[in-house]
């Protein structure tokens, strides 16, 4: 593999998502049998960058890189853990939330990024819970402030020790003039169901709240004298590993590392690319086909570990978009394309699409379809443009199709280009469209795009299987514009010079609306709803500016705010 540079066009450092346990600086890992235990112990002089120390187990997204990577890795490597106890190495402090200087010299960009990908992170392991039955227990050994409680909420039970001093807090708004960035009003009200008012309160006080109150509220399941803690957890993990559906067994999947070329204009994966013109501020990612068909069975899967497409492809992807958001925050749209190089490529996507379909109860299929089903929701959630484009040896197929639908514009070509001799693009639908990769609102992708005629989203299943042209794709009202080749260069570039001389600020807030049609969720409403107010909230003077709550903190003077109330 060539070298990997690790600073960007702009001179500044790379941020890398990718990491294993043996580098771990903040988080240890241990597995027996079926508990894991995830310990958190933050090296101080560990951040990711300099200006700022990790005291009081406070983190950076160095530290939620690793408790990421950890969690997927329990999925993976791990069939046979059905309890995951997440628990301090330091003593009487559980952790102090996001490092407020890091928050304070971080740029915006940075500070957004920061909130979101943390919550995708927590609910990632909600999404373990309910979907691998990998049960969460948080144990609170001291201080969970900001969003060290926020990880907290993430579990599926909360020991507090009772000790005097162990609280559970959410200072943002009297400390620092900020929200709770990673999901916490949200799961206080809508998860624990805690009373408004009482969480009016709590979310409003700067020293938290502690012992039989904290249970009384749902702040957390229960208490427990020091003496105590560890016999009351036992009890906790017989009782969760008893109720669990995991039902993985034998050796998991080890998750290697990705193979990743960065060049000047381009990071090179196996199966996908991204190719970035900085001029345009554009970045096109390009996924290939399988080359080959998939094993027969779950066995033959399980064999090729991750270099079995489905699962080598979503990790690419994952890791694409990751680097993108962080590490190329000047462009503003990420333009997919898919190409099927070798005759029978596309063939063989629904040939995949059909073993994962038809063994969704192995462990292993399981966790490639909720992997898919992340990553796809990551690309919802992303603050650029998403455009589609299908052409002559495109191959969206089931699972890639989901790009097409994820898209706020997609265009088509009908029939062959002048001067290509290969066929007109096609579309493929296969069950995985149909309900395997739901978005953060609980509706697939399908659904959300026919919320004016449910009944439509029938019409199309009714389509499985048949190789979809652009008028019928059109017609059908699965991609947005279907044209021919005298009209696709101009419709195309004129749309992309088009979009990108518009607000980055005013896409971002129009796409954000339109993208999540239909019902709200608790994960909805924390992507949609809080993260836009915190988006918003991070630039305001009252926060960030000289004399703000972020800028002024630990220095002893107080915050000066205007006070208009708008």
């Amino acid at each position: 593999m060539a070298a990997q540079p690790r600073k960007l066009a702009n001179g500044a450092e790379r941020i890398d998502f990718q990491t294993e346990p043996s580098r771990y600086r903040h988080w240890s890992l241990a597995v027996d049998g079926e508990v894991a235990t995830l310990t958190l112990d933050v090296d101080e002089d560990g951040g990711l960058f300099e200006g700022y120390q990790l005291k009081l187990n406070s983190y950076d997204l160095g530290v939620d890189i690793e408790l990421a990577d950890a969690v997927q890795r329990l999925r993976f490597e791990h069939p046979g853990v059905k309890v995951v106890v997440l628990r301090s190495g330091k003593n009487r402090v559980f952790c102090a939330g996001a490092n407020i200087r890091m928050l304070a010299g971080a740029s915006h960009a940075h500070k957004v990024n920061f909130c979101k990908f943390t919550n995708e992170t927590r609910n990632g392991i909600e999404d373990s819970s309910e979907n691998s039955g990998q049960r969460f227990i948080c144990v609170v050994n001291g201080t969970a402030a900001g969003g060290g409680y926020e990880l907290a909420l993430a579990a599926d039970h909360i020991i507090l020790a009772d000790d005097g001093a162990a609280a559970v807090a959410l200072p943002e708004v009297p400390l620092l003039a900020v929200l709770p960035g990673t999901g916490g009003l949200t799961r206080v009200v809508d998860k624990r169901k805690v009373r408004r008012d009482h969480a009016d309160y709590f979310c409003t006080i700067e020293e938290g709240i502690k012992g039989r109150r904290a249970v009384q509220w749902r702040l957390v399941d229960e208490i427990a004298p020091n003496s105590r803690l560890e016999a009351r957890l036992a009890t906790r993990i017989k009782e969760f590993a008893a109720k669990s559906q995991r039902n993985g067994d034998g050796d998991g999947v080890k998750l290697t590392p990705l193979a990743r070329e960065f060049g000047e204009t381009s990071v090179r994966y196996s199966h996908v690319t991204v190719d970035i013109d900085r001029d345009k501020r554009i970045a096109t990612i390009s996924v290939k086909a399988p080359t080959a068909a998939p094993p027969a069975d779950m066995a033959g899967a399980l064999a090729q570990g991750t270099g079995f497409w489905p699962l080598t492809v979503a990790r690419e992807l994952d890791d694409a978009i990751l680097h993108l958001r962080l590490n190329e925050t000047g462009i503003a749209m990420l333009v997919f394309r898919t190409h099927d190089d070798n005759e029978g490529d596309a063939a063989h996507i629904a040939a995949c699409d059909a073993l994962l379909e038809a063994n969704k109860d192995h462990w292993f299929a399981n966790e490639i379809r909720h992997t898919w089903k992340r990553v796809l929701k990551r690309i919802d959630v992303t603050s650029r443009t998403l455009v589609t484009l299908v052409e002559p040896g495109s191959c969206f197929v089931g699972t890639l199709a989901e790009l097409i639908f994820a898209a706020d514009r997609s265009y088509m070509l009908i029939g062959s280009r002048e001067g290509d001799n290969r066929a007109p693009p096609t579309i493929v639908l296969t069950p995985a469209n149909f309900g395997a990769y739901p978005m953060s609102h609980g509706l697939t992708r399908l659904e959300s795009r026919f919320q004016a005629d449910p009944s439509q989203v029938d019409v199309v299943r009714d389509k499985i299987g048949t190789a979809l042209d652009g008028g019928e794709a059109e017609d059908l009202g699965l991609v947005t514009f279907a044209l021919d080749d005298i009209d696709w260069d101009d419709e195309v570039r004129v749309f992309l010079e088009e979009r990108a001389s518009f607000s980055p600020d005013a896409l971002t807030g129009m796409e954000a609306n339109l993208r999540f049609v239909g019902p709200e969720t608790m994960e909805s409403k924390i992507f949609a709803r809080l993260t836009a107010w915190q988006n918003w909230i991070f630039q305001r003077p009252n926060a960030v500016g000289e004399n703000g709550a972020l800028s002024r903190y630990g220095t002893g003077e107080r915050p000066e705010f205007d006070m208009t109330r708008v």
